[in-house]
């Protein structure tokens, strides 16, 4: 799959997330990657499908103002080993998102789960 595809994947993924979620999402980027580097694989793995990279809602305080976005990055080539069709990368994609959204609320796979959002 063309990087472009898969851009609109991730950002069709975003327009689909719950409301909640979409409206409450604060200085956060989402960007595509083709791997992790290597300093990222080597710290959490060469199989990594994306990385929140930033200050949860929950850790911010009454000084937090001026900082750079967080940032959400999903791994093309990654999330694309294992997926048979455009289908199944979309719903990879969809997960994943959810499961770094999920780091910028300070929520843990648990919680998503039974808020039924996996």
């Amino acid at each position: 799959m063309e990087t472009i595809e898969f851009e609109k994947l991730a950002a069709r993924a975003m327009r689909r997330l719950p409301r909640w979620f979409r409206e409450r999402l604060d200085n956060v980027v989402v960007t595509v990657r083709p791997a992790p580097t290597r300093a990222q694989a080597a710290r959490f793995g060469r199989g990594l499908l994306g990385l929140y990279e930033g200050v949860p809602l929950l850790d911010r305080g009454a000084f937090y103002s001026g900082a750079m976005p967080d940032k959400i990055t999903l791994f093309k080539s990654n999330i694309e080993a294992g997926c048979a069709d455009a289908g199944e990368v979309e719903a990879k994609v969809r997960h994943t998102l959810m499961h770094e959204i999920a780091h910028h609320f300070g929520m843990s796979d648990e919680e998503l789960l039974e808020k039924g959002l996996y």
